[in-house]
């Protein structure tokens, strides 16, 4: 198990999940959305092979259209 930070708030996940494990977890695979990681963007080409570990921070921003 590793407790991450995201958004502000703790979590546990599981052992071995990597950026892109989280996002399908939270339902928001697909969405256009921007990842942090403790402070460096993961460029969605990375998510599948950045692996989250035990005291990470992960900021998810979700893009909103409007005028």
């Amino acid at each position: 198990m590793a407790v991450c930070t995201i958004n502000g708030q703790q979590r546990q996940l599981a052992a071995g999940m990597n950026v892109a494990d989280l996002l399908d977890e939270m339902h928001l695979h697909g969405r256009k959305i921007a990842v942090e990681k403790n402070g460096e963007i993961v460029p969605k080409s990375q998510r599948n092979c950045e692996l989250l570990q035990d005291g990470d921070v992960i900021e998810i921003v979700a893009a909103v259209g409007g005028g």
